[in-house]
């Protein structure tokens, strides 16, 4: 694309990057809400496209870094709502006894719930690097464009969401320095 934002490319740009920004997008958040924030990015990305600077950030990293945006403006109680999940599935006593399935099934549950308030007990710039960069599979640069944040930052900061979420499965606290 040698004018990735006029109207004749803009179909291909829709195709090229519509898919990975709705399943990264549909893993934070429903589908349905997922569906109206890929249509709002690319919205907003036409309504801004004057101001893409390709020597600044790549169309994909430019896309998410909107798409990003407009999640955060749409889950600011995403922390509060992963632990009334965690804390609602805690409570629920398991009545099926159906030996080795049932056990594998608690554990899953029980990881599954350690998992969530994990991610929920991360620093918001932390969830968002390591979800982006395990959901989006954008790379550390990407990350780095979207947040406009430099890369060093932002692999810090995959680094500790890392550590954090190793410590807590392996039951540590996972709430100190790392």
């Amino acid at each position: 694309m040698s004018q990735p934002l006029e109207r004749d490319a803009w179909v291909e740009l829709y195709d090229r990057h519509a898919r990975d920004l709705h399943r990264y997008l549909a893993l934070r958040v429903d589908a349905a809400i997922a569906d109206d924030l890929v249509s709002e990015s690319f919205l907003t990305a036409w309504e801004r496209r004057g101001t893409f600077d390709p020597a600044r950030a790549s169309l994909k990293a430019w896309l998410f870094g909107i798409a990003t945006n407009l999640l955060r403006q749409h889950v600011r109680t995403e922390g509060r709502r992963l632990r009334a999940w965690a804390r609602d599935h805690g409570r629920r006593v398991v009545t099926d006894h159906v030996e080795d399935r049932t056990a594998a099934v608690v554990d899953a549950k029980s990881l599954m719930n350690d998992l969530t308030e994990a991610l929920a007990d991360l620093r918001p710039e932390e969830r968002d690097v390591l979800l982006m960069t395990a959901w989006a599979d954008l790379t550390a640069a990407e990350v780095a464009e979207v947040t406009e944040t430099p890369v060093a930052t932002v692999r810090t900061r995959l680094f500790r969401a890392r550590t954090k979420l190793r410590a807590r499965i392996n039951g540590q606290e996972g709430d100190g320095d790392a």
